[in-house]
């Protein structure tokens, strides 16, 4: 690659790291100023007397607390029994052979196709006639099957040489051994890139907690965060102080795991 190309691809690379970046420094730089700065025109970039204040708001307005809770306990449920369903499920599909495979996955592949909006009100109605509203089983049962995990997962287990299997296989060991003891071990990669990838739409999920949820003792970080927008208006700093504590757990679970999400994202379409 010659200087000036190697150039422009670095120029590109700033400028795309500075478009992420800012938007969170932007909403830092709002949650300190009032709420007649935020809205002022000309905007100021810096706040005139910087404060803390709408981070105690926040907490006062709402029960902020405990929607972290709820958010918290929502998607690690969610997503611990995603892993658990899509990993054995996508071994199933991609190492053992039974009738009808082929076209079970077809159609598994098929409904994510459908919007999920259509999936909302028979959810709805399963969890209702189950007595699940208002509590985080009814929250997190919906989204414990997750096709696009299941298909990712597929490619990994696809990748995984099959001579590994049958030196096991002879060896005496099960499938179920086979797939706990050195499967789940070779594709901790995309494990953790679904892990991110359905952490992040369990965690900003905000239509299912407010349809599910009539009482605002379950209600999750989202809604919450909604509801902070009244018809008088929106509080600027309020709202992104809330916002800005609110990305703080997703965002360091990224930064922890970032080489193996970047790891599992390039090899996914690999199939062996």
């Amino acid at each position: 690659m010659s200087i000036s190309k190697r150039t422009l691809v670095y120029l590109f690379m700033v400028l795309a790291a500075l478009a992420s970046v800012v938007p969170f420094i932007w909403m830092l730089v709002t949650s300190l100023k009032t709420q007649a700065e935020s809205i002022q025109i000309p905007l100021t970039l810096l706040p005139a007397h910087p404060s803390l204040q709408a981070y105690g708001k926040v907490m006062r307005e709402i029960p902020f607390t405990d929607f972290y809770v709820n958010s918290l306990l929502a998607t690690f449920f969610t997503v611990t029994l995603q892993m658990v369903i899509a990993t054995m499920a996508a071994y199933g599909f991609s190492r053992l052979h039974f009738r009808g495979r082929d076209a079970v996955f077809l159609v598994c592949i098929s409904i994510l196709m459908v919007p999920g909006q259509a999936f909302l009100i028979p959810q709805f109605l399963v969890v209702q006639k189950l007595g699940l509203v208002n509590s985080i089983t009814g929250l997190v049962l919906p989204g414990i099957f997750s096709i696009y995990a299941t298909f990712l997962l597929r490619q990994f287990f696809l990748a995984v040489p099959k001579e590994m299997e049958e030196a096991a296989l002879i060896d005496g060991y099960s499938y179920f051994a086979i797939f706990w003891r050195i499967m789940l071990p070779l594709i901790r990669p995309g494990i953790i890139a679904c892990i991110i990838i359905n952490g992040l739409w369990s965690w900003n999920n905000l239509m299912w907690p407010l349809i599910v949820n009539t009482t605002t003792e379950k209600l999750t970080l989202p809604v919450g965060l909604a509801s902070l927008s009244s018809r008088a208006g929106v509080e600027y700093p309020l709202l992104m102080a809330g916002a800005l504590m609110a990305v703080i757990p997703m965002l360091m679970l990224f930064i922890l795991f970032q080489r193996y999400f970047i790891q599992g994202i390039a090899s996914a379409g690999v199939k062996g």
